[in-house]
């Protein structure tokens, strides 16, 4: 439900923005602010659940993106959807980053954990396929705002039914919340995209504010990382380097192929002239394999290292990326598709991956933690990688030449963003085995 949040305005966004009269700016904002949402809220919330309980955290979270979604639902304006729309980024996190935890504290077997990363995977994915699929149905009757309305519902169905489903997990009284480096994190973080934003607009005297606003509160959240008692994100798990590798997997996956993802709605839209409910059925090209593929995989996953199975992700999800440039003339949805069907294949393998290693890679206690330093990671490299691309790319009322050519650079940028995290993180594995031998 999470994710059919998330990926709803990726099929209807023309519509969202014709609703609105939004600007360009705006267009951007009602593309990335969930993603915002999640950015500054999934760290935060995996360290509150590890303090608190996950499943109170998870059951709030739910709470929390049933009421953004309601208020989406009302909203008169571009600001209104958008301050929703963060709202629902904020709840999801709940939710997100506790979720595969309250899962994994079922068993300590490895194998067990694998299966349930795999499954976790192939929610997102079907989430995804979902969503912009779901938009698209309400817009044929011009009813963009139902959808909201069943999120809500849907939201408001699992928050009474966590207590039935999940045991509330152990917590450590001893520890207290960083409440200081969350509020310096969010800071930063909303900055840096409002930075990206306002560059576009081409406002140098906010972009340069936002500029220095970000690089002093993500220092201050470095610094105080490094001198808490208790600090939101210990500096030792930085020093893993299979913690390491998967945060480095994550911002690669959400700047590469969840940014261009995000995008290809508005393309599919504008460029190519499809209806929302057809631009969601080409998204579930790519969404609906990943969720295929998550569980296909799985006894092939098994047999590859944590790091092999990112590394082998993003590279699959750089050669799909980079078969979806190249597009001259009237762009055709036959052209696209084996690019879609490839990305889908990898990114089912790389969001297994992604949440085996968001578990595996840190202490049993600190599982939520481990999955929302994962996903921020991944989510603020998607706000930052759709607000990229769409800064890049022609806006829909350009010239369908102009908005061919945009398309056709930015998939080459995601392809290759795809391609040199894959790189990182084998070098990063390569010297992890190094420092072992030696």
């Amino acid at each position: 439900m999470a994710m059919v949040a998330y990926a709803g305005p990726l099929g209807n966004a023309t519509t969202l923005s014709a609703a609105f009269a939004a600007s360009p700016a705006a267009t951007t904002w009602l593309l990335s602010s969930m993603s915002v949402g999640l950015a500054v809220g999934l760290l935060p919330a995996g360290a509150l659940a590890d303090l608190t309980g996950r499943r109170r955290v998870f059951t709030g979270g739910a709470l929390v993106l049933a009421a953004g979604s309601v208020l989406c639902a009302v909203a008169g304006d571009a600001r209104t959807f958008v301050v929703g729309r963060v709202v629902e980024g904020l709840g999801a996190a709940g939710v997100i980053a506790t979720g595969l935890g309250l899962v994994a504290a079922v068993t300590t077997d490895p194998a067990h954990r694998a299966r349930a990363a795999a499954w976790w995977g192939s929610s997102m994915g079907l989430g995804i396929a979902g969503g912009p699929l779901l938009t698209g149905l309400f817009d044929l009757g011009d009813l963009w705002p139902a959808s909201y309305w069943l999120i809500a519902g849907a939201s408001l169905a699992i928050a009474a039914l966590a207590p039935r489903c999940f045991t509330e997990s152990a917590v450590d009284p001893g520890r207290r919340m960083d409440l200081a480096g969350a509020a310096l994190m969010a800071i930063g973080l909303t900055a840096l995209l409002i930075t990206l934003v306002e560059a576009r607009r081409g406002d140098a005297g906010i972009a340069l504010t936002g500029a220095v606003v970000a690089a002093v509160a993500l220092a201050g959240f470095a610094v105080a990382q490094v001198r808490r008692r208790h600090p939101m994100l210990e500096p030792a798990l930085l020093r893993h380097r299979g913690f390491t590798a998967a945060a480095l997997a994550a911002v690669g996956t959400g700047a590469g192929v969840i940014a261009l993802m995000s995008f290809s709605g508005t393309f599919a839209t504008g460029a190519m002239g499809l209806s929302s409910l057809q631009a969601g059925a080409l998204l579930a090209l790519w969404s609906a394999t990943s969720a295929a593929a998550a569980l296909l995989l799985r006894p092939l996953a098994l047999r590859m290292t944590g790091t092999t199975q990112l590394a082998a992700g993003l590279i699959g999800a750089g050669v799909g990326l980079l078969m979806l440039s190249g597009l001259g003339g009237p762009p055709s949805a036959w052209r696209l598709a084996p690019g879609l069907i490839v990305a889908g294949v990898a990114s089912g393998l790389l969001n297994g991956g992604l949440g085996r290693q968001a578990i595996a890679t840190v202490p049993a206690d600190r599982a939520a933690v481990g999955t929302g330093v994962n996903n921020t990671a991944r989510y603020v490299g998607a706000a930052v990688g759709t607000t990229l691309v769409s800064v890049l790319a022609a806006t829909p009322h350009a010239s369908p030449a102009a908005q061919v050519a945009g398309w056709n650079h930015v998939t080459l940028l995601a392809g290759a963003i795809s391609l040199v995290t894959a790189v990182a993180i084998v070098a990063i594995d390569r010297d992890r085995h190094a420092e072992e031998a030696r």
